[in-house]
């Protein structure tokens, strides 16, 4: 399945790719340039020959919560503002964790980056 085209290299295209790490089944959304190899199936390099390294993993906020959706990619990429509904930590004495909603933006390293300041 095709997102929609990198916003890094302009040559390509974002893929969904199915992966496996740590025994869970979970999505890397990576540009159709980008190859990547893994020796434990946890920690994934790019190749020698890869083109371009834009890469967000379904579970990049999942800290906070929240996977991110086919469809929040797909705004990211087409730079409209995408807000998401996270969770406060659970912390000792906390009943329950609370919703909050913040903005995101496309991060070259981290994939994905929360505005907790605006």
């Amino acid at each position: 399945m095709i997102l929609g085209k990198c916003p890094y290299c302009n040559d390509g295209q974002i893929e969904v790719r199915k992966k496996e790490v740590r025994g869970k089944k979970v999505e890397l959304y990576a540009c159709s340039n980008a190859k990547w190899s893994t020796e434990d199936g946890e920690f994934f390099e790019l190749t020698s020959d890869s083109k371009c390294g834009f890469k967000i993993w379904q579970n990049a906020l999942s800290r906070y919560g929240h996977w991110l959706k086919h469809s929040e990619i797909r705004a990211l990429l087409n730079n409209e503002e995408v807000e998401v509904k996270l969770k406060t930590q659970k912390r000792p004495g906390m009943k329950e964790r609370k919703d909050y909603f913040k903005p995101i933006v496309l991060h070259e390293d981290y994939g994905v980056q929360i505005l907790f300041d605006v």
